[in-house]
């Protein structure tokens, strides 16, 4: 298949660099969840060391994922050379003819600016091990490439035809997930841009790491002459933080649905009022009316004959202990209308609306990467026929919005594990205690929640302002730094927690209805069904780890914060 041309640098907006990252050209080869696939973490971006879909080794492609237009490139040069007859004049520009940080004061000779651009990425190498995936590195470099083509680097159209080419090849640098503690990124970006000039290493077979220059060698590449400018401008911006976000953000795509999913099946497995999912609720609100509507979609209304309400029990069951029927008259816990009661826990009655910061976060993290792809982010820019020092290497913008949606993230984990929790309590569902089959005899689900309070406990240390902290380096020259490739990585391990909470809660809810009997509304049976081709049903006691782990593996099916479900998935 011929790959679409890249015609406009808006052309690589966050689709196409997520199926980028994946190894695929296509905006709909992209797989659940947005972000790339691997065994490991289906439905998540892939740990350190991961290949890439397609190719396993970290190395080669089946084909290539993007094509760059001949008249971008060209419109690139053009500018280029502009960019280079205003440094002919001779006046100092940063990076170029001057050193850099604390020695930007010095005047480079011309000889000295020769071998500088490349000298720029030696030094800058100093991180190590753990190495980010393929396919983080892959966003990194087609982030990288939207801000080339943009012209303000005043880069030739070949580099950015070399970074297309590593894509391409499927080269893979080895990059650094941690210790970005300068002003920009600089450290992790020599690393991930010095191959193309045969410096540093690359992901070899299995992860470990082999030399650029071998690298380049087996795909027939030369080691890149950097050209005036050219190596500070692969070193400039936060083309990081915004790979990372774009990623996380996609991401999070998958975890808001699968906790929606998860709330909804507690909502039915304690017979909830439905009260506070009405629609009347989301009165002035949008973004909320759209998570209670789907909520609505997965629990119906709760009338007779559509799952079970708090308190009816089975009749297989009637008399069991922790069963509904030992907990009142007629099988009604005491206080409950009905067999419900009147306002169920907080954890419940809040879903929506916590469901709904969530959303509000990555929607405002998604502006966030839009503002970082589109704005000026090198510096110094080639703007208005001169070169311009500018701020853009100053990622607070994305820094607080990764923030933003990992305090979010916490919160809502917190509540379902509180969720997850009531649905163990028969005083709340009517079910046997710790939704066990034979209480006493069999422990039940009570260590799934111990699982996820331990999950949630690890993203209560994530919850802080990563920006607040500041470090002087350089000598004074960069007094201060926004740490926002740090807050990228954040995020990832709070969704990773967030997704471990909410398998937690999908098992044990799911287990619930199970006990409860008796028909689920038309709209959980989707996810009971999919559920239901990965987890046995609970008999007796077992490790119930293996269980979370499947559904976590499993990639969900649904993009966009909504669900698909597989045809004929009814889950009865």
């Amino acid at each position: 298949m011929m790959i679409p041309a890249i015609t406009d640098s808006a052309d690589l907006d966050p689709g196409l660099i997520c199926a980028i990252a994946a190894g695929r050209g296509t905006r709909d080869a992209t797989p659940a969840g947005g972000a790339p696939d691997t065994p490991a973490t289906a439905g998540s971006a892939p740990d350190a060391g991961a290949g890439v879909a397609g190719a396993p080794d970290g190395w080669t492609l089946p084909g290539p994922v993007l094509r760059l237009g001949p008249e971008l490139l060209g419109e690139v040069q053009r500018r280029c050379e502009q960019a280079r007859a205003v440094l002919r004049g001779g006046d100092p520009v940063y990076g170029v003819n001057t050193g850099m940080g604390a020695l930007s004061g010095v005047r480079l000779t011309g000889p000295q600016q020769l071998a500088h651009q490349r000298n720029l990425m030696l030094a800058r190498a100093t991180g190590g091990p753990p190495w980010l995936g393929a396919a983080d590195v892959r966003a990194i470099f087609a982030v990288r490439l939207r801000t080339f083509l943009a012209g303000d680097a005043g880069v030739s159209g070949q580099l950015c035809q070399r970074l297309a080419d590593f894509l391409n090849a499927g080269i893979v640098p080895a990059v650094p997930r941690a210790g970005a503690g300068s002003a920009g990124e600089i450290i992790p970006l020599a690393h991930a841009f010095g191959p193309l000039a045969g410096i540093g290493q690359v992901l070899g077979p299995g992860g470990e790491v082999r030399p650029a220059a071998e690298a380049l060698a087996s795909h027939g590449l030369g080691e890149f002459a950097l050209g005036p400018k050219e190596g500070i401008a692969l070193l400039a911006g936060v083309p990081g933080a915004t790979a990372l976000s774009v990623l996380r953000a996609a991401e999070t795509d998958a975890v808001m649905a699968m906790m929606e999913a998860a709330a909804g099946l507690s909502i039915v497995a304690a017979g909830a009022s439905r009260d506070p999912y009405s629609a009347a609720c989301a009165r002035g609100d949008d973004v909320l009316a759209g998570v209670l509507g789907r909520l609505r979609a997965l629990i119906g209304d709760g009338t007779s004959g559509e799952g079970r309400t708090a308190g009816e029990g089975n009749a297989d069951d009637a008399g069991a202990p922790g069963h509904g029927g030992a907990l009142g008259h007629g099988g009604a816990p005491a206080g409950r209308a009905g067999g419900a009661a009147l306002q169920a826990p907080v954890s419940f009655r809040v879903a929506g609306t916590v469901l709904t910061q969530v959303r509000r976060a990555r929607d405002a993290l998604t502006a966030a990467i839009g503002r970082a792809l589109a704005g000026v982010t090198d510096s110094p820019a080639f703007l208005d026929g001169r070169f311009v020092g500018t701020a853009g290497f100053h990622g607070i913008d994305l820094a607080a919005h990764c923030d933003q949606l990992t305090a979010a993230l916490a919160h809502a984990a917190e509540v379902s594990a509180a969720r997850l929790h009531r649905l163990l309590d028969p005083r709340v569902t009517g079910l046997p205690a710790q939704l066990a089959r034979t209480p006493g005899p069999d422990t039940g689900l009570v260590t799934v929640h111990k699982r996820a309070a331990g999950e949630v406990h690890a993203m209560r240390r994530l919850a802080t302002a990563t920006a607040v902290g500041l470090i002087e380096t350089s000598g004074g020259q960069e007094d201060v730094q926004s740490f926002a490739w740090a807050a990228a990585e954040t995020l990832r391990a709070a969704l990773r927690h967030a997704r471990s909470v909410t398998a937690c809660e999908l098992l044990a809810a799911s287990h619930a209805v199970a006990l409860a009997g008796g028909p689920a509304p038309p709209g959980c049976r989707g996810v009971l069904g999919w559920l239901a081709g990965l987890v046995e049903p609970i008999t007796a006691d077992r490790p119930f780890g293996a269980d979370i782990e499947r559904i976590l593996r499993a990639p969900w099916p649904g993009t966009g914060g909504q669900s698909r479900w597989p045809a004929g998935g009814t889950g009865e």
